[in-house]
């Protein structure tokens, strides 16, 4: 019966492409894709599709792009006359009216990457990473009229790497999360829900810019886990010499420095070593100058022999 289903799907960036790709590999039949409208992106602002929209259209599936359910009412009247069986949402963007919830037949899914009720919100992925969490996971969630809320139809726990960035941590969600969601089609009849427990809850807010900004106050792991919290987005900053500069990889080091925060104590092939919080070392591995690409370590000191004694964050 599985393959039968009728199935709408709602999603936009990398996650949900590959989620749709993964139910497109099983052959299940996706008979309607939503997606957010195309948005000028990159340095030219180039009008761009999303990563699902490109998908679809290259297995000739419908795909509609309201700008709000409130504007485009004609949306939820497309979806009630295909009558769907169950509408697969993964980071769609746009809220899911309540209107809309009740009119598949086994109404609306949604693909979260956290442990529910763990970071409910829009930065699950990230604040695991951040807050140190040594595992995650994905939820298959039913959607109800609240932000996360609704009851966990499906859930697997995965660890998170201590070298696990956010963007390395997404393609492992994802992943698990495609194959959850084949289980849960395989298995709609027979699926039995259970309520969030509302006193674990916690909520993972939408990552700011300025978050990123390295503060050499802290100790060398919180920065790790900044650094690789933050990237790909928006990616950890700091200032040496007035100019910006990007930090993209680092690891803690099991040596110490009684100089200033912020203070370049070493600098050779193996890296950048850099004095934190608590006496305690980060060695950057990767960075970035501002307006240049990212470089390794052993390529970035080469034209910068004088790096000893500086300071980051001035």
């Amino acid at each position: 019966m599985s393959k039968d289903l009728k199935i709408v799907f709602a999603g936009t960036p990398e996650i949900a492409s590959s989620v749709l790709s993964t139910l497109l590999e099983q052959d299940f039949k996706i008979d309607l894709v939503l997606t957010k409208v195309d948005r000028p992106s990159g340095r030219g602002q180039k009008i761009t599709m999303s990563k699902v929209k490109e998908l679809a259209i290259r297995h000739n599936i419908q795909v509609v792009q309201p700008i709000s359910f409130k504007s485009d009412t004609l949306v939820i009247d497309t979806i009630r006359k295909l009558k769907p069986d169950v509408l697969i949402v993964v980071a769609y963007g746009l809220i899911i009216p309540q209107e809309l919830l009740s009119v598949p037949k086994y109404g609306c899914v949604n693909i979260h990457v956290s442990l529910l009720p763990k970071y409910r919100g829009a930065a699950p992925i990230q604040r695991a990473i951040l807050e140190g969490d040594k595992t995650t996971g994905v939820t298959i969630m039913q959607m109800d009229s609240g932000l996360d809320t609704g009851d966990i139809l499906l859930q697997e726990e995965i660890e998170i790497c201590n070298t696990d960035n956010s963007g390395m941590l997404h393609d492992k969600l994802a992943m698990l999360g495609g194959k959850m969601i084949i289980q849960y089609l395989n298995n709609i009849d027979d699926i039995i829900r259970i309520p969030q427990n509302s006193s674990n809850v916690t909520y993972a807010h939408k990552i700011e810019k300025s978050e990123a900004l390295l503060n050499w106050g802290f100790n060398a792991e919180v920065l790790d886990r900044n650094i690789r919290g933050y990237n790909p987005h928006p990616g950890c900053f700091t200032h040496l010499d007035g100019k910006l500069i990007k930090i993209w990889q680092a690891e803690v080091t099991n040596i110490s420095s009684h100089k200033t925060e912020g203070t370049i104590i070493k600098s050779d092939k193996n890296g950048i070593a850099v004095t934190c919080g608590c006496g305690s070392v980060i060695l950057i591995k990767e960075l970035q100058d501002s307006g240049k690409l990212r470089q390794p370590v052993t390529q970035y000191i080469q034209g910068h022999a004088d790096l000893v004694g500086k300071i980051f964050g001035v």
